[in-house]
């Protein structure tokens, strides 16, 4: 079968945006732009932004916090400051952000957990959908199903025709690898079996080690393992085959429709944040990645710059939140 042309997923671990990235938007000066619309300017900042990481410091999220937070301070001539609050998958740190003042000197980057928290965890201290002022998509990149590169598997279509005859255990780390394993599962009315891990480093080691037949990753989890010759990613849970592992089919090819995972990397605000505000912080997201460079970056490591507008950040996240919970009732995966 014929592979869809090699070009950026579509619509729009936990390692990282990306180090790249990172060292990019960390450079000391900003590159030379082309002129970009210029909103109206609110009187803002007036003060420190505190950058809440609802993670551990050293992560992907928080080298892409820093990063920003070092450009931006160079904008707006107020520092920005990283502030880890971890726990409860990102919950802890984002009931912080929401109930700040709404006066946009206290803002929330998280990744796509922040709208499948709700499907799978009860009594949440906020409404995810109400909480919070959308800013942005910053960027996004696909899951991935990966297996040993020495093991029995060498397509998707090998691995689907084998789950379809057997029990296979499928490792997964958070809600979302879970969900998207789930996905998967019920697209090819597969005989996969979750196997829950604390983290994804040891989903990598288990099965590189010939003790876990497969595992759903973010793709920056997988490539290291991928270069150095011990991973194989099979399946891409987008719309298109990444540049980066060119070999490796969509679901849909495999004959498995509606499999899309995204992970995404999303700035928020409280509720009620002045639009003003909102559209400054955008426009200067937009202006600290014009550099060419980092969407070639981004596309080498697997991932894709957005800065998606509010109002389509916002439709985005009901859509997600929305198609997890359908994947949740489906499998009959009930909150806990």
């Amino acid at each position: 079968m014929c592979p869809k042309p090699a070009t950026p997923f579509s619509r729009t671990d936990r390692r990282t945006l990306l180090a790249s990235l990172g060292s990019i938007l960390a450079g000391s000066a900003l590159p030379t732009l082309p002129a970009l619309a210029q909103p109206a300017q609110p009187k803002w900042p007036t003060k420190p932004v505190t950058l809440v990481v609802p993670y551990a410091a050293g992560g992907g999220t928080d080298i892409v916090g820093r990063a920003m937070a070092q450009r931006l301070s160079d904008l707006w001539g107020q520092s920005v400051v990283v502030d880890n609050r971890t726990g409860a998958n990102g919950v802890i740190g984002s009931h912080h952000v929401a109930k700040s003042a709404p006066d946009g000197h206290t803002l929330l980057l998280v990744v796509g957990s922040h709208a499948i928290n709700p499907v799978l965890m009860k009594n949440m201290p906020y409404d995810t959908s109400t909480a919070f002022t959308p800013i942005t998509n910053i960027a996004s990149s696909p899951m991935v199903l990966v297996v040993s590169a020495r093991g029995p598997y060498k397509t998707l279509p090998a691995f689907l025709q084998a789950a379809r005859k057997e029990e296979l255990p499928v490792g997964y780390s958070e809600g979302q690898t879970r969900l998207t394993g789930e996905m998967i599962r019920q697209a090819g009315q597969l005989k996969l079996t979750g196997v829950p891990y604390k983290g994804g480093a040891p989903i990598m080691v288990d099965i590189i080690g010939g003790h876990l037949p497969a595992g759903v990753t973010s793709v920056l989890t997988a490539q290291p393992h991928v270069q150095a010759g011990n991973l194989r990613v099979l399946g891409v849970a987008a719309e298109r085959r990444l540049p980066l592992f060119s070999d490796a089919m969509t679901f849909e090819e495999a004959g498995l429709n509606g499999v899309e995972s995204l992970t995404w990397y999303g700035l928020f605000g409280p509720a009620q944040m002045p639009r003003p505000v909102v559209d400054r912080i955008l426009h200067d997201l937009r202006t600290v990645t014009a550099d060419p460079a980092v969407a070639r970056q981004m596309q080498d490591q697997g991932a894709q710059v957005v800065l998606s507008s509010p109002d389509d950040f916002r439709a985005f996240l009901g859509r997600e939140t929305t198609k997890w919970a359908q994947v949740a009732q489906r499998g009959s995966i009930q909150p806990e």
